[in-house]
Parts: structure tokens; sequence; C-alpha cells
């Protein structure tokens, strides 16, 4: 891909993901009402294992830096969202649902890192 058309292929890709965290949270939330945020959760641990597997298919070879920038950058950049998982454990503690807050925070690490570290593994194996 020319180096003019990246830049834009990172903002398209940006907007798409914008657009498919808004439709899955939605869904997601419109499905299975609860006050715990679980779309947050599995948008961001998708997010991370598509990161990871993109990662690992550009260092085993596979993949091209213009992948990881399009798709890393741009999709998963507009994806996932760190900031709103950190407003909604702050809401849930404001609310007094100490536990869920800090399972909330603690949990969201614990598994986007797990995610992002299987997808990365299946990118180097699947190179």
């Amino acid at each position: 891909m020319s180096a003019l058309l990246v830049p834009l292929a990172v903002c398209l890709a940006g907007a798409l993901g914008a657009v498919a965290r808004f439709v899955v949270d939605g869904e997601v939330r419109r499905r299975w009402p609860t006050t715990f945020p679980w779309p947050t959760v599995g948008i961001n641990v998708s997010g991370s294992l598509l990161l990871g597997l993109v990662t690992g298919l550009v260092l085993a070879g596979v993949g091209s830096q213009d992948l990881r920038a399009v798709v890393g950058l741009g999709f998963c950049g507009g994806y996932t969202t760190f900031s709103t998982a950190v407003l909604e454990s702050v809401r849930l503690a404001q609310r007094g649902a100490w536990w869920a807050a800090a399972g909330n925070a603690a949990g969201t690490l614990v598994a986007t890192s797990a995610a992002a570290a299987a997808g990365l593994a299946a990118g180097l194996a699947l190179g």
C-alpha cells in the first residue's frame, strides 16, 4: 500500500471500528440488560485478541506493517475503549458497587492481556 493511502486506510478502519463498537455494545445491552458493563469488557477482550493476532502475524512475517497499522491502530483503536472501561468502573464505585468496580478494572486488565497474549501466540503459530 502506498505511503499516502495508509493514513487514509487507518482513518477509515478507525471509523469502522468505532461503528462496530457502537453496534456490538447496543446489541449486547439490548439482548442481555445488566448493570455490569459486560459489553465493554467483551469489546475490549475481542479487540485485544485481534490486535494480538495481527501483531503475531506481522512478527511471523505473514502480515505487513501496513496491515498492523490499518487493523491495529485503525480498527482496533476505534473498536476498543479503555476510557469507557475506566468510566464504567468509576460509575460502579459511585453507586457503591465497590467489588464490581474493582472486578471490572482488574478483570478487564487481566482478560485483555490474556486475550492479546493468546492472539499473539496464535498469530505466531499461523506464521
